[in-house]
C-alpha cells in the first residue's frame, strides 16, 4: 500500500510542476520595443524588394531557357504535341457535331431538345472513322421518352408559325405613293427653307 501513495504524490506533483512552466515563460518574455519592431520590419521589406528585383532579373533568363529547351525537343517531340492538339480538337468538333445532331433528331418529339443530349453518352455514337450513328441516336431517343416520359412534347405543344409579311408596310407597299428620288426630295426641302428665311 505505502508504494501506492509514493506514486499518487509523484502523479499529483506532476501537474504543479508543468503548470510553473508556462509562468516562468510568460515572465522571460521581453517587453514590446517599437524601434526594434520597425527595424525588423524595415529588413523584411528590404529583402522582398531585393527579391523582387533579382526576379525580374531571371524573368527572361527563365524564357530564354523554356525557348532552348523547345528548340531542343525533337522533330518527333513537336510532331506528337501537334497530333495530340489536333486530336484535342478533332474531338471537340465531334462533340459539337453530335450535339447538334441528338438537338435536331429530338426537336420533333422533345419539349426541349437541349434536354436530350443531357441524358445521352455522345461518344458512343462516333465511329472510327469520326461517322455520326444518326441511326442509334433516334433508337437512343426513343428508349430515353420511354424512361422519361416528362421530357416529351406534350400535344398541346405546336410551333408557333412565324409572322406573315406584311406588303402594305415599307416604303414601295403602298401603291398610291410614287417613289421618289433623293435628290428631288432635297430639292424641295432646300427650296422651304430659302422660301421661309426670304
Amino acid at each position: 500500500m505505502p508504494e501506492n501513495e509514493e506514486t499518487t504524490e509523484q502523479v499529483e506533483s506532476a501537474p504543479q510542476e508543468t503548470g510553473a512552466a508556462p509562468e516562468a515563460a510568460a515572465s522571460e518574455e521581453e517587453p514590446f520595443d517599437r524601434a526594434r519592431a520597425e527595424e525588423k520590419i524595415r529588413k523584411a521589406n528590404s529583402e522582398a524588394k531585393n527579391l523582387r528585383e533579382r526576379l525580374k532579373e531571371l524573368e527572361p533568363l527563365a524564357q530564354k531557357a523554356r525557348e532552348l529547351e523547345d528548340a531542343q525537343k525533337s522533330e518527333q517531340e513537336r510532331l506528337t504535341e501537334q497530333l495530340t492538339q489536333a486530336q484535342e480538337r478533332i474531338r471537340t468538333v465531334q462533340q459539337r457535331a453530335v450535339r447538334a445532331e441528338v438537338r435536331a433528331l429530338a426537336a420533333a418529339e422533345f419539349a426541349d431538345p437541349e434536354d436530350a443530349h443531357a441524358f445521352l453518352s455522345l461518344d458512343s455514337y462516333i465511329d472510327d472513322g469520326g461517322e455520326i450513328d444518326a441511326a442509334a441516336i433516334q433508337q437512343d431517343l426513343k428508349d430515353l421518352l420511354k424512361r422519361k416520359p416528362h421530357l416529351a412534347r406534350s400535344s398541346g405543344d405546336v410551333s408557333p408559325r412565324p409572322p406573315r409579311p406584311d406588303r402594305s408596310q415599307g416604303s414601295s407597299g403602298n401603291g398610291s405613293r410614287t417613289p421618289t428620288r433623293p435628290e428631288d426630295e432635297f430639292a424641295g426641302w432646300l427650296g422651304n427653307v430659302l422660301g421661309k428665311t426670304s
